[in-house]
């Protein structure tokens, strides 16, 4: 399922995210297809990442590149171990935007992470 934006001064389709949401195959590798585990697994991984998206914000808040390119690589390791792709290229968007000083870019990342949360919790294993 791709996630496509629409663009609010125009109101034409902006981009279109073609990422796949939760790549099952990867889920499946590395929890020997054991589907309760798969589903305690990611169940575990979007409570985490709820827990860390207001860590995100105050960093952003505050201006704080560093720490938010810490909790962004952090939680992007989290979401590409488990498939969850779609989740771990934004955060890998927002790792660099940190890096390189554009705060604003991480604002906008961040609600893009919020929608890919509530895809994944809407994936059915």
């Amino acid at each position: 399922m791709a996630a496509c934006t629409r663009d609010p001064h125009t109101e034409s389709m902006g981009t279109c995210d073609t990422t796949k949401v939760l790549d099952l195959e990867q889920l499946r590798e590395v929890t020997l297809e054991d589907e309760p585990l798969m589903r305690e697994l990611l169940a575990a991984l979007i409570a985490d990442t709820e827990l860390q998206m207001p860590l995100l914000n105050n960093a952003i808040l505050h201006a704080d590149g560093p720490q938010l390119a810490r909790l962004a690589h952090y939680c992007k390791g989290a979401c590409s171990n488990v498939g969850a792709k779609a989740a771990a290229t934004v955060l890998a968007e927002m790792e660099r935007s940190a890096k390189s000083g554009a705060i604003a870019e991480c604002g906008r990342q961040l609600a893009a992470l919020a929608i890919e949360v509530d895809r994944l919790r809407a994936e059915h294993i």
